[in-house]
């Protein structure tokens, strides 16, 4: 069954949107903004927190989809949005609610998945980098462009960059604000799949259809450890214990058929 989300920003094909719908234990956030290649308006860039919060308060939610309108997966920042503004003040405000954005995006306390077409560049590449999995179609573009604008990436922006492909890889797309394609893309560790046209959406169904039949338990507590978290060892050995997850695992496994967890975030 799916529904979608009556709060939902659907602006028009000038304003530009996020939709958010849920279907089979999979929200899915789209972006929609075709006037500008499915750019982020300030307006875009202040909904998604809320949008990510309702996902995550949804027991029915096992992992969210981010994507694109059409053929583009975000083209970034609306840069008209930058005009008129006082010089310094335009790029800060809309860094600030980039920022905020893709905090709220790695935040998400289940699996999230970046499914790309197209352009993905500039702020649309800060959203998919904060995502947990990027699975990306042939032809796709990869860019982050500061350095064309005179703007300052953010400090944890860019930490989290050099964690996914690493300093070299990092400088290079910063330093240069050059596009990669899908192969480079691929072989640096930006994105997890390639997919052939056409193949993108199959796949992501697929693929998502397994992490909402796994453990949340397991996922919850290997998000926070591989985003470096610490301290927190005790409380998933108690979350463990408590869970019943690994009992119905082990059971399901001897009794060959899926398992039924039922520890939730």
């Amino acid at each position: 069954m799916e529904r979608q989300d009556a709060q939902h920003l659907a602006g028009d094909a000038a304003a530009g949107g996020l939709r958010l719908t849920v279907a089979e234990g999979v929200a899915t956030v789209v972006i929609d903004h075709p006037a500008k290649r499915n750019a982020m308006t300030a307006a875009m860039w202040r909904r998604l927190p809320a949008l990510l919060d309702d996902a995550a308060a949804d027991p029915a939610v096992r992992a969210l989809v981010l994507t694109g309108a059409g053929t583009t997966f975000c083209a970034g920042a609306d840069i008209s949005s930058l005009r008129g503004a006082a010089p310094g003040t335009a790029d800060l405000d809309a860094q600030t609610l980039a920022v905020r954005a893709e905090e709220a995006l790695a935040a998400f306390p289940k699996p999230t998945l970046a499914a790309v077409r197209g352009y993905c560049v500039g702020g649309g590449c800060q959203l998919a980098a904060a995502c947990d999995l990027r699975f990306a179609e042939e032809g796709a573009s990869f860019g982050i462009t500061p350095a064309k604008l005179g703007i300052v990436y953010p400090a944890d922006t860019t930490r989290r960059l050099v964690a996914l492909v690493g300093p070299a890889t990092a400088k290079y797309l910063l330093f240069s604000g050059e596009l990669i394609d899908t192969e480079r893309a691929l072989r640096t560790g930006l994105v997890d799949e390639v997919l052939p046209a056409g193949q993108l959406d199959k796949r992501v169904a697929e693929f998502t259809r397994v992490l909402a039949s796994r453990s949340q338990l397991t996922q919850a507590a290997a998000k926070e450890y591989a985003d470096g978290r610490t301290g927190r060892e005790q409380h998933w050995a108690e979350q463990a214990r408590g869970s019943g997850d690994t009992a119905e695992g082990v059971a399901a496994f001897l009794e060959r058929r899926p398992p039924r967890f039922t520890w939730t975030v």
